[in-house]
């Protein structure tokens, strides 16, 4: 499977929410990185096929966009909110939904429990939704999105509100399932994403950052970042002269890593090898300094 996307660009009335997206997707875990309100939710519901593009064209496989009764089979997707059946058991929903999507009755028989198990949720089938951690909602919701079978497996922030045990094991399903199949996951956490996808593609403002893998991300960043050793009175002028990364505070001093195009005059200067963090905060560094990215 392979999405080809080509100049899309969605509008509401003068406000380009996405403006000029081109880029392929294939097969695999394929992270979308950017700040809340960056575009990212709107580029899901239009390869859902929720949102209609203003501009643009959009292909799976060579199947355009357009063609829904075609592509939405191919597709599962679960957004940032899920909204279940409270009253009903986990079971009860997947058969529910099932129907919803006029999957037939010999199919379901073999294919929720499979679902079930593949997502740890089988012990829990007969538990009422309502009694279920935010955790196990979120792998209930991964499980019904993947109720048609689909080849292109769509999830907008999924570890929103989850401890960092369930964010991993959430991940690891998700790792699981993109075997054979798209995986396309949407995060703000630049950690998240680096775990588990080998490619991503930075929105900000609507616009295409970047798009390619994250070693070449973190690459962004070669040769500006700098890690410091400052007495805690000069933290102030350091902070208004170069971009902070992080800071790690001390009885005397202050040691801090920054992004600069120099090496920096204060601190006694280490030059460090850069993170896919520090390669994402360069591009939103060069985007306020106004420089072409």
């Amino acid at each position: 499977m392979r999405i080809e996307i080509t100049a899309l660009k969605k509008c509401y009335g003068d406000n380009a929410v996405l403006n000029d997206i081109s880029l392929t997707i294939g097969n695999g875990m394929y992270g979308l990185l950017g700040r809340n309100g960056a575009g990212k939710t709107t580029f899901m519901r239009i390869l859902s096929t929720l949102l209609k593009p203003s501009e643009g064209k959009i292909t799976f496989d060579g199947i355009p966009l357009e063609d829904t009764k075609r592509i939405r089979p191919l597709i599962g997707y679960l957004p940032q909110e899920f909204s279940l059946y409270p009253d009903m058991s986990v079971r009860e929903t997947m058969r529910y939904l099932a129907a919803m999507s006029k999957i037939p009755v010999e199919i379901q028989r073999e294919r929720i429990p499979k679902l079930l198990q593949q997502v740890n949720l089988w012990e829990s089938r007969k538990r009422k939704v309502r009694k279920l951690s935010g955790g196990m909602k979120r792998r209930l919701g991964i499980a019904q999105a993947l109720l048609n079978n689909p080849e292109i497996l769509i999830v907008d922030e999924p570890t929103a509100h989850l401890d960092p045990e369930e964010r991993l094991r959430f991940y690891n399903l998700l790792d699981e399932f993109s075997s054979d199949r798209i995986v396309i996951v949407s995060s703000h956490i630049v950690a998240d994403l680096e775990a588990a996808c080998a490619n991503v593609a930075v929105l900000d403002a609507g616009r295409l950052l970047y798009a390619g893998t994250m070693d070449k991300l973190a690459e962004t960043a070669r040769g500006k970042v700098y890690e410091l050793r400052i007495p805690k009175n000069e933290l102030a002028a350091v902070k208004r002269d170069y971009y902070i990364l992080s800071s790690q505070g001390h009885l005397s001093d202050t040691k801090i890593r920054i992004l600069a195009d120099h090496v920096p005059a204060a601190g006694c200067p280490a030059l460090c090898v850069p993170t896919v963090e520090d390669g994402y905060m360069e591009l939103l560094r060069l985007l306020e300094k106004g420089e072409k990215i």
